[in-house]
This record gives C-alpha cells, structure tokens and sequence, in this order.
C-alpha cells in the first residue's frame, strides 16, 4: 500500500493543505425529508453524497467515480456506512436525547462534521469531530486529550457514555480522525489532482454604490480558495478603515471575495497613493490594482446614460401605433358598412342608434 500511494504521489507538486469532511444529517419529523443525508467534501468540493430516501451513493466527480471502480469495497463500505450504520446510530441518539429534554414531539436535526485536514508540505494532520443538536453546538472531541467535550448539558450522559468507552475512544473517534481520514485524502487528492490541485486567478474589479460608500476590491473566480485580498496606502498594508470580507463560493466551484475601504476622509488627490492587493497562494506574482476613480463601476446612472429618452421614445412609439390601429379600424367600418348620417341631433345617443341600424341591416 506504500508504494501504492508513493506512485500515486509522484504527481502532486505544490504544496497545499487538503481537506475532507463529512458532513452528517439526521432528522426527526420532519415530513419529505430523509432521515439521513451524508455528503463527503474535499477542499470544499462536494465528491458524494446519500440520503435514506434515494438509498443510493451517488459520486459527483469524474474522479470519485474512478476510485470507487478502482477500489470496488470503497462503495461498498460507503453504502454500508451511509444507509445502515450512521442513520441507525444517529436516530437513537435523537431519541435519546428527546428522552434526556423531556421532548415528545416537533422537528428535530442532529448534525455531525467529521473529518481531517492534511498540509502536503509538512505532512502535518490535524482532525475533527463535531456534533450539534437543533442548530446549537453539542459536543466535540479533543485530539490532544481524546476525550469528548460537551458544550451542552444535554450531552454530558453520551460524553461520559463515549468516554467510558476506550475502545470507541481510540479505536474509533482518535484513531480515523489522525490515520484513516488522512489516508483516504491522500487518495483522493492523488486521484483528483487535476481538480484540486489546478490554479485559477480571478477577475479583479473595484465597485461602488454611491459616492459616499466605500470601495470595494472585489476578486471572482479563483481556486483554490487559500487566498488573501488588502489595501495599501503609499505600498504598505493598512488595517485602518478596511474590512475584510470573507471568502464565498460560486456555482462554479471557483471562490470570491472582497475588502472594502472606506474614503470618507481622504481627499480625492490621496486617492493614487491607493491600491488593492489579492494573493492567491501558490501563485508567485499578485494581482495589483489602482485605486482610479475612473475604473470604479457603480449603480449610478449618469444623465447622459439615463434610460428616460429611449423609454419617452417607445410611449410615443406604442401611442402612434394606438392612433393608426384606430384609423385603421374607422376606415375599414366605413368602406364595409357605411355611416349614416343623425337625423338632425349631434347627441352620441342618436349617432350610436345610427350605426346599430347599419349594422343590423
């Protein structure tokens, strides 16, 4: 298994930290929803996931399709795992802890994170193991001490429970979190390297809604998502007046962000000691742009760009159209049928008798 895993390496060059998480749900009255969904994540891609309505586990990547034919038992111990052994087990935890909340009905979730973390250049690990109940945090495990902790007093029965346990203790939560979690990233990183290990930069634009909003350095479409965006002021980095937000993803699987800097003090001639930094790592050279005020895009439409003419054009353009419907109706009646004359009153009432005669006939 070494060498398997030295011949799968010899492709992975730059050094990054990986990761995989698995993210667990379990829920309890809650009406067309499954009883458990399970998606496994690697650096923050989402690889496979099952639910116990589709009893099924379905890969999302290429690659995961390609592991799961090279190593046939992986699908078959996910399958096991995903719709057997964690909703069995997460559905009487529920119970047991509706039991130790006097709770006898509703909606109720329990949610699990589970995974490692694996830096390629220092082979450093670091792993997880999370669990919340109805949206709050629950109880976790401590690597350092392999204990369970819990964050709420409805936990402290499952923590003394697991902790009396040693072999669910070192066996299972310290031994998958620090050995086998960390091993299976490494054959999916291997196998997905293509994916994970690729380098986009992104599109950098300063945007602004109004003139006394601050600007914003916006940056979309990297990958990986280890990125870092800031201002300077005269070529050093400032924290003053800047906030930082944080990373988002796109539908693309790509990431973006932005860090706003505020200008209200500044006078307009300072505005070119400014610029916007974006680092992405791995990546030697940043992306570097000026604080120009004539770059920046914003919400606000200028007079000479202002949509009243074409939308005044096309009123008039519909009331024309109206205007000749209308001859062309009046024309049409009177070449077909005729229009006789009132018998000596101009009264609306006697001109519409006329052409109910007319018409009529």
């Amino acid at each position: 298994m070494k060498l398997l895993l030295l011949f799968l390496f010899c492709h992975v060059s730059s050094p990054v930290k990986h990761s995989l998480e698995y993210l667990l749900t379990a829920s309890s009255g809650v009406p067309d929803f499954p009883d458990f969904v399970g998606t496994s994540v690697v650096d923050d891609i989402l690889v496979a996931n099952c639910n116990t309505n589709e009893k099924i586990v379905e890969p999302k990547q290429d690659w995961m399709k390609k592991i799961f034919q090279h190593f046939p038992g992986s699908m078959e111990a996910y399958t096991q795992m995903c719709l057997v052994n964690l909703p069995y087990g997460f559905k009487a935890t529920i119970f047991r802890l509706k039991q130790d909340l006097n709770q006898t009905g509703g909606i109720h979730t329990l949610q699990a994170r589970i995974g490692c973390e694996w830096d390629d250049e220092t082979g450093e690990v670091n792993g997880f193991n999370q669990y919340g109940y109805d949206g709050e945090d629950l109880m976790s495990f401590d690597l350092k001490t392999l204990t369970w902790i819990a964050a709420k007093p409805q936990a402290v029965i499952t923590k003394i429970t697991r902790n009396a346990s040693r072999y669910v203790v070192f066996d299972v939560d310290g031994i998958y979190v620090t050995q086998i979690c960390p091993y299976f990233l490494k054959i999916y990183v291997s196998y997905g390297n293509s994916v994970l290990l690729r380098t986009d930069l992104p599109s950098v634009s300063l945007l602004q809604k109004s003139p006394s909003s601050p600007v914003s350095c916006h940056a979309t479409g990297f990958y990986p998502n280890r990125a870092m965006m800031f201002w300077r002021k005269d070529g050093e980095e400032i924290h003053e007046d800047v906030d930082i937000r944080e990373i988002l993803p796109n539908h693309d699987g790509s990431f973006q962000m932005s860090v706003d800097l505020n200008l209200s003090s500044v006078p307009p001639e300072d505005w070119r000691r400014y610029d916007c930094v974006f680092h992405l790592s791995g990546v030697k050279d940043d992306i570097i742009t000026k604080l120009d005020k004539a770059v920046i895009r914003t919400n606000l439409v200028s007079p000479s760009q202002s949509p009243a003419g074409p939308v005044i054009g096309v009123v008039v353009g519909l009331l024309l159209l109206l205007a000749l419907c209308i001859t062309g109706i009046f024309l049409w009646r009177r070449n077909h049928h005729g229009f006789r004359p009132a018998n000596n009153s101009s009264s609306q009432l006697d001109n519409t008798l006329a052409l109910t005669d007319d018409n009529s006939q």
